[in-house]
């Protein structure tokens, strides 16, 4: 069922992804007719409500990719902790906007990059699990122990609260990915045809990675836009 407005993610809740791309504009068109988005500025909307944010890449030296936030009330803190457990911070807390809240970089133990948000008036998802918009990211590790552990210890309750209902998974590399590949996040936006998705990826000059395979959350394709950016298209087995 697809979950509207949401607010009040608790630490560890995968709450806003975003593009970094070299073509903005291009981008919204991609995303636009893969997805049935609009826009507003760098902010991707579907029925009125924030789902994605496109930004521009500044640095060309950077990877073009999709970055994943978890939810945090304290940046400052959950940084201290992660550096702790031996993540790295990559870029640190600063705000953005006027108001709109803190965000930082950080790396897990194995390398794979993701985001923090600590919201202030942009809470996040305002609509995900709808076709069309955020449903899962699976991290994919070499060494899964471990990052259970990290994940695990910094985002128990998220991951395994009483009410935990988790959009993130763990999975080693080599299930999907040739075994060189780096650790890192690959975000999934839902679908109602992953065979049709796919189709049109392709139509749009995209490409694909890895075509449909079965896992326990559903369908899967991994697919890259027409800038190179890689993501997963998602069909719910329910």
């Amino acid at each position: 069922m697809a979950e509207n407005r949401a607010s009040g993610y608790v630490e560890g809740v995968p709450c806003w992804v975003d593009a970094q791309l070299p073509d903005v504009e291009a981008g919204k068109r991609f995303y636009g007719e893969l997805f049935g988005w609009s826009f507003e500025g760098s902010y991707a909307l579907q029925e009125g409500e924030p789902v994605a944010a496109l930004v521009p890449k500044v640095d060309g030296r950077m990877p073009t990719v999709w970055t994943v936030y978890f939810a945090t009330p304290d940046v400052e803190a959950l940084v201290r902790r992660i550096r702790a457990a031996d993540g790295q911070i990559v870029t640190a807390p600063v705000e953005v906007g006027e108001g709109e809240g803190v965000t930082a970089l950080v790396t897990d133990p194995e390398g794979a990059v993701f985001g923090l948000w600590q919201a202030g008036s942009h809470p996040g998802f305002g609509r995900r699990h709808a076709p069309g918009t955020f449903a899962w990211v699976q991290l994919y590790a070499r060494d899964t122990d471990t990052v259970n552990d990290f994940y695990g210890d910094l985002f128990h309750d998220a991951l395994f609260g009483p009410d935990s209902k988790p959009d993130f998974g763990r999975a080693p590399v080599s299930d999907v990915f040739p075994a060189e590949m780096p650790p890192h996040f690959l975000v999934h936006f839902r679908v109602e045809d992953c065979e049709e998705a796919v189709g049109a990826v392709q139509r749009l000059g995209g490409r694909v990675q890895a075509p449909p395979f079965e896992t326990s959350y559903g369908t899967v394709a991994v697919v890259t836009d027409n800038q190179g950016a890689s993501f997963a298209l998602l069909q719910r087995l329910n």
